[in-house]
């Protein structure tokens, strides 16, 4: 009898100890699992703030070249106005020169006529 008492005894510790053992695996599991969903929020946190990052560098491109298409537009305007005041002024030198060699010309015949009046 005492035997058997025994035997219901180390029935019963070996039923607490394995009542223990899947509790214990419940509350690792558990454990693994919030933190497996922590890790998984820090992740993720990380890809929205990325994905965040990206869409606001990407809306700074554009912006950016809108702004540079238009800085081009105005250089090139400034480029055709500078070369049309570059051509004005160079046919003002010309007309200048001209002049110049008109009024040598003119003197030179005046000069002449002079002095074929006057033998």
């Amino acid at each position: 009898m005492q035997q058997q008492m025994e035997m219901e005894e180390r029935r019963g510790s070996l039923e607490v100890y394995l009542l223990r053992l899947v509790e214990d695996y419940h509350q690792n599991t558990n454990l693994i699992r919030e933190n497996a969903e922590l890790l998984l929020d820090t992740v993720n946190g990380g890809v929205q703030v990325s994905f965040t990052n990206e869409k606001l560098i990407e809306a700074e491109i554009r912006a950016l070249a809108v702004t540079v298409a238009r800085y081009l537009k105005q250089t090139n305007q400034w480029l055709a106005t500078s070369h049309s005041m570059n051509s004005i002024l160079k046919e003002i030198g010309d007309f200048e020169n001209w002049m110049k060699t008109m009024d040598y010309e003119c003197k030179s015949i005046n000069a002449a006529l002079k002095k074929i009046c006057n033998s």
